[in-house]
């Protein structure tokens, strides 16, 4: 498997629902057939305002586009992320964020 990686600051977010861990994962898998699962979260930084969130997908670089789109065109607990989140893509299985290279924003 590999990993897809979305970067939330929550101190971007109009709603800060931590709920989000949950649900966008969900939805995303629902979103791509199962190719996008969740692959659990964690906070990036020491204060707890950086939320990363793992997928795990067959593909990462075929996979990651579905990720934008959906962002894109819908909120997730009321939010935007279009306009706050970071995704990075590793083809290596439940790497660190350092190991990832980051597709967008670019």
């Amino acid at each position: 498997m590999q990993t897809i990686i979305i970067k939330i600051d929550s101190r971007e977010l109009k709603n800060a629902d931590l709920d989000i861990r949950y649900v966008l994962p969900d939805v995303l898998a629902e979103y791509t057939g199962n190719k996008v699962t969740d692959n659990g979260y964690d906070y990036i930084d020491s204060s707890g305002c950086e939320l990363g969130i793992w997928l795990s997908t067959d593909d990462a670089i075929k996979n990651y586009p579905f990720v934008i789109e959906y962002i894109k065109n819908h909120l997730v607990c009321e939010n935007d992320l279009s306009l706050s989140a970071e995704i990075f893509i590793s083809e290596k299985e439940s790497v660190d964020l350092e190991e990832c290279q980051k597709v967008y924003p670019i």
